[in-house]
């Protein structure tokens, strides 16, 4: 019997482990260490930082789905891996395991930029607890009449995607409340244009949000580094194309949200000491075209927490995003890859890192594909409409029932998006 551990439960973990034991069987045991006990679906927390979602709404626990599956959960910290021992410790208990898979998700890191994240003066809508503190500052923000709003990313940021998303609901938001007009918005990023996304560019995705900002009266800075952030204002640093500042800008506000950047959880980038192939200097698992340790070939890594370059070089340093059906790609390589090892083969399945991504903007919405997500690519494509508001309200209740259910891909998705020619895995 192998026994197969993954630390983290969210939109990488779980999925896994229920593809996982549905695949290997009864003969084999999944287990999940989580520092969570529920499951929380990430991409609504736009919507619960506005109040138009509650944290029940998008959160379950996880115990009661896991067990019905006969998946191990243990809830805690995982505090150290042990490679050469195959162990995880979390906190004083000892988990051993034949397989390892990290899908941790990121560090936030806040601290890079002063006065960045919800014990500086920004809100923050990276998890769950932050977009609930952020919906009260809301409300406590709109009840006092509003004022000036600076959103967006900062720099070696890599999820640009939520910024954009979040912009465009306040905005939705004020205008329901009919205070727009005292609140001017600026959005502030550090990409080299409007609708880069840290990759490139998906099909007209500048000329899409430029004028989406535009009709919504969203101003907004690029090539730009956050100084530093304080209660009533943001220093913006603008370069220009050789990455020299050529301009400080002083933005005023009285609610504000930038994306940080990310690194390596603590407990992975600590595999450095163990040795210097596990991670890269930020602390992200490095990988090979299996998802799999290029040290140890018994560890597998997927989500956020994977190592990948940017797509291009930047005057201020975008990372590159690791959107949803692209984690789901890695996801059942990394299945498909432990059972061909548990068979006594060689991993022989490698993700496509397809790219189907839905963003709300409130009151309309806007679909990307990008196949693969990294260019080239085979397939670019971006379209806006009422239509993709409505999508991604039902991804949402999809993808939760799904999880709730234990079957992240149901044969009918999988049949429609393979007669799309969008696909997990690439063709061997």
């Amino acid at each position: 019997m192998a026994h197969v551990v993954v630390i983290g439960a969210s939109t990488g973990g779980l999925p896994f482990a229920y593809d996982a034991k549905k695949t290997l069987g009864n003969d084999h045991k999944v287990t999940v260490i989580s520092n969570n006990p529920n499951f929380n679906f990430i991409p609504s927390n736009p919507w619960v930082a506005v109040g138009w979602r509650s944290e029940d709404d998008i959160s379950f626990e996880l115990a009661p789905h896991l067990k019905r599956k006969d998946i191990n959960l243990i809830v805690g910290e995982a505090t150290e891996i042990k490679p050469n021992d195959n162990q995880v410790m979390v906190g004083d208990q000892v988990v051993d395991y034949d397989y390892l898979v990290l899908a941790t998700g990121p560090k936030l890191a806040f601290d890079e930029v002063k006065g960045l994240g919800p014990d500086g003066h920004s809100v923050s809508i990276c998890t769950t607890a932050h977009a609930k503190v952020a919906s009260d500052e809301w409300e406590d923000f709109c009840e006092n009449g509003g004022g000036p709003i600076a959103v967006g990313a900062v720099q070696g940021a890599s999820c640009f995607g939520p910024a954009y998303e979040f912009a465009c609901i306040m905005d939705t938001d004020l205008k329901k409340r009919g205070i727009r007009d005292k609140c001017p918005m600026t959005f502030i990023t550090a990409e080299p244009y409007i609708g880069h996304l840290g990759l490139g560019g998906v099909g007209d995705s500048k000329g899409l949000l430029e004028s989406e900002f535009r009709q919504r009266h969203i101003k907004w800075i690029t090539n730009a580094k956050v100084a530093s952030i304080a209660a009533d204002k943001v220093t913006v640093e603008e370069v220009n194309d050789e990455g020299k500042t050529i301009k400080t800008h002083e933005v005023e506000t009285k609610h504000t949200m930038f994306l940080p950047a990310f690194k390596g959880v603590d407990t992975v980038a600590k595999l450095a000491d163990v040795d210097a192939g596990y991670v890269n200097p930020r602390g992200f698992v490095m990988i090979n075209d299996y998802q799999q340790s290029p040290i140890k070939e018994n560890i597998f890594s997927l989500g956020v927490n994977i190592a990948i370059p940017p797509v291009e070089p930047t005057p201020v340093m975008c990372g590159t995003p690791k959107t949803g059906y692209m984690i789901e790609s890695m996801v059942t390589a990394v299945v498909h890859n432990i059972e061909d090892m548990i068979a006594g083969k060689s991993p022989s399945n490698i993700p496509t890192w397809n790219a189907v991504c839905i963003a709300d903007m409130g009151d309309t919405g806007a679909a990307f594909v990008a196949m693969p997500q990294i260019p080239p690519r085979n397939v670019t494509w971006a379209k806006k409409g009422k239509m993709m508001h409505l999508a991604k309200i039902a991804f949402e209740k999809f993808f939760i029932r799904n999880m709730k259910t234990g079957n992240s891909e149901p044969a009918y998705q999988k049949y429609i998006f393979k007669m799309l020619g969008i696909e997990r895995l690439k063709k061997k």
